[in-house]
């Protein structure tokens, strides 16, 4: 094959499209030439506006000058330093830079790994070591990851896990406080719907896995790939008074909610509960592999040396790129800006949900942060039984609105069964590229609606 400077970017992705398995989908047939800020170039010459940031990971917009800097140093220092072999220094100063940032002082215990997924299956084997028990409880819609492990508690989708059975057992799913999955209205107080999902764990508690045989509660305070929805403050306060009372672990999973996605470093800031294990990953390092297994020492002092690793846990290069992501946080004040254009997102969508033209096809605006869904009616529902069928609205109105809003030069996703689209723009994007992406959005609805 041929350097890519000599190939035509056809040929190119004809080649991708015959070689790369099948098993990956894609927004856009094209190869991603280059990355700056908030945009990326497309190897056909087209300039995408990019709200998807790597599904939450080039928080601070692509190739960051000085978390780049600091990554390109450091591949001239050493580039793999074995976690099993001794500490190396970018390792060290990042457990530095995240100790303050953490949402709870008990959480002092870092283990640096590669993907969200590897964080998850870590979270796991943690909570079962150290209690002795073997069974996890998740919650429905939730994502947290691909390999079996991960994949066993995610119930975000089917496609996840197709074919693959039997996945990992001892696992039991109760409702998340998710209104469209609870079949009742969207303005339902929180309050209420909470009571409904707590009332459901106590009664799996009493019916299914008894809380002896219970390692951990794994939860998503925003739910991801389920449809961008946040966890209401009673609901997660009632699930660490549930751990508290049986010796359950509350495993938070904060891969893509977390550092500073919904306007606080991490998102389980909003309920000020205390989470036993933090899992962070995604934006950690801007674009480099790692992520995070986050507990108290008291926990972690229960494992044996050599029962965590990986050969590139941790890796310096990512972990030097993750501390000039903390410093980057801190010294452009990233969270101030994720609240300002957060509310300027948030009111440009529900001006769309309140305008007459568009009022009967848009269902719900939610998130937090830059961590944003709107949500649209569909025809025929996700199931024949959903209670929000609406049969005079277009059919797949997210995924078309998402094909049109890539014709116009902005790249966005969809997410759940549900008709969502979920906006993730860099956490640093400006008033003016929101604005430009917005009014894209906007302009995509109008012309998915007026089709029909």
């Amino acid at each position: 094959m041929t350097s890519s400077s000599t190939q035509s970017h056809a040929s190119l992705v004809e080649f991708g499209q015959k070689h790369v398995t099948k098993g990956l989908g894609r927004v856009v047939e094209a190869v991603m030439q280059k990355g700056e800020g908030s945009y990326v170039t497309l190897g056909d010459g087209r300039k995408m506006l990019d709200f998807t940031s790597g599904i939450g990971v080039t928080n601070l917009g692509h190739c960051h000058p000085k978390v780049s800097k600091a990554a390109a140093d450091q591949c001239m220092n050493i580039v793999h330093a074995q976690c099993s072999i001794g500490f190396h220094e970018p390792y060290l100063q990042l457990i530095q830079r995240l100790l303050p940032m953490m949402p709870h002082p008990s959480l002092d215990s870092f283990f640096f790994w590669n993907s969200g997924s590897e964080a998850v299956e870590g979270a796991i084997k943690m909570a079962r070591a150290v209690t002795g028990r073997q069974n996890i409880i998740n919650m429905q819609g939730a994502y947290h990851g691909r390999t079996f492990g991960a994949m066993a508690v995610t119930k975000s989708k089917t496609i996840y896990s197709e074919g693959v059975h039997p996945l990992m057992p001892g696992v039991f799913t109760v409702p998340y406080p998710f209104w469209h999955q609870l079949g009742v209205p969207s303005d339902t107080p929180s309050s209420k719907i909470s009571e409904m999902c707590l009332n459901q764990l106590s009664l799996l508690l009493s019916q299914s896995t008894n809380p002896k045989d219970t390692a951990a509660i794994i939860i998503e305070p925003v739910l991801g790939e389920g449809g961008y929805v946040p966890a209401p403050k009673e609901f997660l306060q009632g699930l660490r008074d549930i751990c508290d009372k049986h010796g359950i672990l509350l495993i938070i999973d904060e891969v893509q909610s977390g550092y500073g996605r919904t306007g606080k470093t991490y998102a389980i800031e909003y309920s000020g509960v205390r989470p036993d294990i933090l899992l962070t990953a995604k934006g950690l390092a801007n674009g480099f592999p790692l992520s995070g297994v986050i507990s108290r020492k008291e926990i972690t002092d229960k494992l044996k040396p050599g029962s965590m690793g990986g050969t590139y846990a941790g890796n310096a290069v990512s972990c030097a790129a993750a501390v000039a992501a903390a410093d980057v946080m801190k010294e452009e004040n990233i969270l101030e800006n994720v609240n300002a254009r957060s509310k300027e997102l948030f009111s440009a969508l529900n001006a769309l949900r309140s305008d007459p033209k568009f009022a009967p096809a848009i269902l719900d605006v939610r998130g937090q942060g830059l961590m944003v869904a709107i949500e649209f009616a569909s025809p025929a529902g996700a199931t024949p039984y959903d209670t929000f069928r609406n049969p005079s609205v277009p059919e797949k109105l997210a995924s078309r609105v998402a094909k049109k809003c890539v014709e116009k030069g902005l790249l966005i996703l969809t997410t759940s069964v549900y008709e969502v689209i979920r906006f993730i723009p860099p956490l640093n994007i400006s008033q003016e590229d929101l604005a430009k992406g917005c009014k894209i959005f906007a302009e995509a609805v109008e012309e998915v609606v007026r089709e029909g």
